[in-house]
């Protein structure tokens, strides 16, 4: 055990200050009732002191019943301290908080965060990063543990703020083959999640006051990062063919977007709006923010290529993840951004937390390169097309033309929308008691939402569960 105990100030004598910050830990709770303090010879080698110094203090606790010695055993705190002295209540101080501070802590309670519920619900649509029962752990733990075995030394120092290069490689021959986005491996920055990409975006780019347009509904994310920025956000309507060019802001510096699957209502953004959306940026000198969180899923014609790919002035940032095909909690993501912004954002990456770590990331990148993640991202998607016509079916059996549905041609979520006017929270909250979790979309809008609506995620449920929570909400609508 390591005691930290100050033993610079003057004025009294040594044992008396080793007395002194012994004490404060009983009566603190550090060192709890009944604990073992370490033998004096023990904590004069820690402290550099004498042994006799420290024999002083001890004698001084047992004295003052602090302590309590055991033949052939040690020194123990007396019992019962802990409960005769509580923990001193902090003193309260006024600090204030900085704009960033302040309109961070106001985020939290606009965000709404899918918490894992306590029980379970048994007929769950959470939208969910991914099925991690079809992750194949056991050959990642594999790779894990052979990365591990053959990293040297030198590796375990810090590492490229930029990310790994294998894993650069690997990102940009995967997307370039699945995704048509236009890379090389020096415009890969590796990345804690999307999350950290929109955070290290908006901070290069985006000053206190700038006009940014956004969808409407948006990604929480996106829009509460923008806000603590204090970004001025311009809310531009989504329809089924996802954001509306002509109605882009002449005034707005950038403009972040879901095309591939619109988050939340799932809309595909159509080629013909994806070609003005790019003229916009090129007339304004914009940049598009292109979050492609769920772009590796779809289920009705040939995959669309990112929008990414069809910039030819380079004003595109793209950005991905992991997170939604491999196992939520790997935090890994990244973004592909033009070759002019890549300093910037490096160097904020370093900033902020030096780099992702390295082990982590050669076993993604050998992952990748060796096929197996490819075979995987197969399975998911051959398993959530199964589910996706799963819902459509139950959907269509149990609640008819009652329902519009949106995004079911892509991603892992879908979204519901009651013909007749019902209220979000109360079907909610009705559901839920039926043993249904599903999800209002209100708290996605930043104007007034134009009609209720509730979002519907899949990748996790069994087709029996799927049935029965659909049945189950229909009874409710």
């Amino acid at each position: 055990m390591q005691f930290l105990i100050p033993l610079a100030s003057a004025g009294e004598p040594l044992f008396k200050r080793i007395y002194t910050g012994l004490r404060t830990s009983i009566l603190s709770g550090a060192l709890p009732s009944r604990g073992k303090l370490p033998s004096t010879r023990e904590l004069a080698a820690q402290l550099g002191v004498s042994r006799t110094v420290v024999v002083l203090a001890y004698e001084q606790l047992l004295a003052e019943g602090f302590v309590s010695g055991r033949v052939g055993s040690g020194t123990y705190v007396a019992h019962g301290i802990g409960r005769m002295y509580g923990t001193r209540a902090e003193k309260p101080i006024d600090l204030k908080l900085a704009y960033y501070g302040s309109a961070a802590e106001q985020a939290t309670a606009r965000v709404s965060v899918r918490s894992r519920r306590r029980p379970a619900l048994p007929y769950d649509f959470a939208y969910a990063g991914c099925d991690a029962e079809a992750f194949p752990l056991q050959a990642w733990n594999r790779i894990l543990l052979r990365c591990a075995r053959k990293t040297p030394m030198s590796e375990l120092d810090y590492g490229l703020a930029a990310g790994n290069l294998a894993l650069r490689q690997a990102i940009c021959t995967h997307l370039r083959r699945s995704r048509a986005v236009q890379c090389d491996p020096s415009r890969i920055i590796v990345v804690n999640g999307s999350q950290q990409a929109l955070d290290l975006i908006t901070r290069i780019l985006i000053e206190r006051g700038d006009a940014v347009a956004i969808e409407d509904p948006a990604y929480q994310g996106t829009s509460e990062v923008l806000r603590t920025a204090g970004a001025r956000l311009l809310p531009v309507p989504v329809d089924r063919q996802g954001l509306d060019p002509d109605r882009l802001p002449a005034s707005a510096r950038a403009v972040f977007v879901t095309p591939s699957h619109q988050f939340p209502t799932g809309a595909t953004l159509s080629l013909e709006r994806r070609i003005a959306l790019l003229d916009w940026a090129r007339r304004r000198n914009a940049v598009v923010v292109e979050d492609d969180y769920d772009g590796e899923f779809r289920y009705e014609g040939q995959p669309l290529e990112s929008l990414q790919g069809l910039d030819p002035d380079s004003r595109v940032v793209y950005i991905g993840t992991f997170s939604r095909t491999v196992f939520s909690s790997l935090r890994i993501g990244y973004l592909v951004a033009p070759s002019i912004l890549v300093p910037a954002l490096t160097a904020a990456k370093w900033l902020c937390d030096r780099h992702t770590p390295n082990l982590e990331q050669q076993t993604l990148a050998e992952f990748i390169a060796n096929g197996a993640y490819g075979r995987h991202l197969r399975r998911v998607q051959r398993g959530n097309a199964v589910r996706r016509r799963t819902l459509l079916d139950a959907v269509d059996k149990y609640l008819g033309n009652r329902v519009e549905l949106t995004g079911d041609g892509a991603g892992a979520h879908v979204a519901l929308w009651p013909r007749r006017r019902v209220s979000e929270e109360s079907v909610v909250a009705r559901a839920k008691l039926r043993g249904v979790g599903v999800y209002g979309l209100a708290t996605y809008y930043l104007q007034r939402p134009p009609r209720p609506g509730f979002m519907l995620g899949y990748s996790r449920l069994t087709d029996g569960q799927i049935h029965e929570g659909i049945c189950r909400l229909a009874q409710l609508l």
